[in-house]
């Protein structure tokens, strides 16, 4: 019976929405318990589940005295889910924005920004994590915690440092968003560096926070191996500060200086202009990463005229004292007639000795003849012109050698006064090393080892085969002659360094410009080694379009960096003096006579 104020049909019509309310939660249980459990099981396993990549601390980067060049640090990435913040959370904005130092707005921004429109299909999503800041050190998320905003986490991640910033940039390189490495040693020994990445599975609660009680595995990382550079902190130090002067006084596009060991082929300092710093590498044009001394290709001019002048004696052509004409202006070479270059000042006959102290243009081209095209280029090739000189550092400049049946008439005549051919500042200096070595090539080394985390070394690099390219005798008459170029009648006067016998070679070469050789543009350089009786060390010194009045040639703003840090490498080293004419020891030798 029904009771006096329910009518039949809208008593009925109750019944009814009861009926299908039960039935339909009894249809969607049926669909999720039953018809369709598996895939909602999976999906709330997943939902439980948490796998976390542990990433292995990249290995660290030394000089060869264990002074540290980049290492890695544990930073945490901040970030925000505004889908479980509260209102109260919005109250402690201030102490937020004041801990992470930036504007509280940014971070106001972030707490409120719930949707995302996907603007190619106008799909609207729920936002689950916003950045906040990049890097946030253990200590500053310690007071991020304590201040319990709840949607507030970070994840822990490997950043890179280099504790000397932009010192030794283009030789480190640094490491890419992806964690690889990128440029220089980053990048030519990643491999070593990068280490293996481990793993931990386990649950988490409804925040996302790990539940550690359900952690299942954990295979903790392997740290990358460390890698021991043959780089010198004091001279490195030395060099980067010579090139800050170089672009203070000189304003040049480049300049690059290169110091090394020619007993080893060890690197010693290496530094370009411009630079960057790697700790922010992405504030700096992609330009100034380039490792100049390794791609720059230029001229060698002046510096070149050792492999002529070398290769006429090590063939037994001509002797240190064999007189050239070099005041004629055409010569007949191989049934024609061949104009010779110019000098900058007039001679008429020199020696070989003086052709390569007076840097005659002419008297390397006689002797360029003498040897003829197919010598002339072999020479070119074994002095390491046209080839990479084995540095482990990706990218790396051949320079421009061509082959005798690509020459025209004037080749023989202007490669050996070091134009025709394109060198990389690395490549001449290799060649200036080799006479320093006493006439054997070795490969320029940088890598010297891989250590694990004892220090203990796991690898050892060696430099490679090794090449003779002239005779010991030869090589040390070279060093004899380039003695006299550093000497009163030479152009390198002002790379004289007082109490010791420096051997060196200037080059000044006009640059190409819109096609031409240019009078106002010239790369100025200067390659030498010292002590000349038994070299130690060897620097070049190379500076694109020095700014200055007249000429910039090689004996005026090379040589005087050369001589500047030679001086900073003799104390370093412990280079013993010798005694040179006008020296102090040759001047005590005399007074005892």
């Amino acid at each position: 019976m029904l009771p006096p104020f329910i009518g039949a049909l809208r008593y009925g019509l109750i019944l009814t929405a009861i009926f299908l309310g039960f039935a339909g939660v009894f249809a969607r249980l049926l669909h999720l318990q039953v018809l369709d459990r598996e895939h909602y099981a999976q999906f709330a396993e997943e939902s439980r589940d948490r796998y976390d990549r542990l990433v292995a601390p990249r290995g660290p980067i030394v000089d060869r005295s264990g002074n540290l060049l980049a290492s890695t640090q544990t930073v945490i990435e901040l970030g925000v889910d505004p889908q479980s913040l509260v209102r109260e959370d919005f109250t402690k904005i201030p102490e937020l924005a004041k801990i992470l130092d930036i504007p509280e707005e940014e971070i106001r921004t972030a707490f409120e920004k719930r949707e995302r429109r996907n603007s190619q299909t106008g799909e609207v999503r729920s936002v689950r994590w916003v950045k906040l800041k990049d890097a946030v050190y253990p200590e500053e998320y310690d007071q991020i915690r304590d201040l319990d905003i709840r949607g507030v986490y970070g994840n822990y991640k490997n950043q890179r440092i280099y504790p000397a910033g932009s010192m030794a940039a283009h030789l480190i390189g640094f490491v890419a968003d992806d964690g690889s490495g990128y440029y220089g040693v980053e990048q030519a020994m990643d491999f070593y560096l990068q280490g293996q990445d481990g793993w931990r599975e386990s649950e988490k609660d409804g925040r996302r926070r790990e539940l550690a009680q359900f952690r299942w595995r954990e295979v903790a990382p392997r740290p990358g191996l460390g890698v021991e550079l043959s780089l010198d902190l004091v001279l490195q130090t030395k060099v980067e500060s010579e090139l800050d002067l170089i672009m203070d006084e000189y304003s040049p596009q480049s300049a690059s200086i290169i110091v090394s060991d020619p007993d080893t082929g060890e690197i010693l300092a290496l530094a370009n202009r411009p630079t960057f710093n790697p700790n922010f590498h992405g504030e700096s044009p992609k330009s100034s990463w380039m490792n100049r001394a390794l791609t720059t290709v230029y001229e060698p001019g002046s510096t070149f005229k050792i492999v002529a002048s070398a290769g006429a004696m090590n063939d037994h052509l001509v002797e240190p004292d064999t007189i050239y004409d070099c005041g004629i202006s055409r010569v007949e070479y191989e049934g024609r007639t061949v104009r010779l270059p110019s000098d900058s000042h007039d001679h008429e006959e020199l020696s070989v000795k003086d052709i390569v102290i007076k840097s005659s243009n002419r008297g390397a081209a006689l002797l360029g003849m003498t040897l003829g095209d197919q010598r002339m280029y072999e020479y070119a090739r074994a002095f390491g012109f046209g080839e990479r000189t084995g540095l482990r550092l990706g990218a790396e400049s051949r320079g421009i050698l061509h082959p005798v049946k690509d020459w025209d008439g004037l080749t023989i005549s202007r490669l050996p006064m070091g134009h025709a051919v394109s060198a990389t500042p690395v490549q001449v200096h290799s060649a200036m090393s080799t006479i320093a070595a006493g006439g054997v090539r070795r490969p320029l080394r940088l890598v010297r080892r891989a250590f694990d985390a004892e220090g203990e070394t796991v690898l050892n690099f060696d430099s490679g085969e090794e090449h003779r390219v002239v005779s010991e005798e030869v090589a040390e008459t070279m060093a004899g002659f380039l003695e006299g170029v550093v000497g009163p009648q030479g152009t390198a006067r002002r790379a004289f360094l007082d109490g010791f016998r420096v051997a060196g070679k200037t080059g000044t070469t006009q640059m190409i410009v819109d096609g031409r050789y240019s009078r106002r543009h010239h790369v100025a350089s200067f390659s030498g080694f010292l002590p000349a009786d038994h070299p130690e060390v060897v620097i070049t010194v190379v500076v694109e379009d020095p700014q200055l009045k007249g000429v910039g040639y090689g004996g005026v703003v090379a040589a005087p960096v050369f001589r500047r840090i030679a001086e900073t490498a003799s104390h370093h080293l412990h280079i013993l003096p010798s005694g040179v004419i006008g020296g102090p020891l040759m001047a005590l030798t005399e007074n005892t006579q």
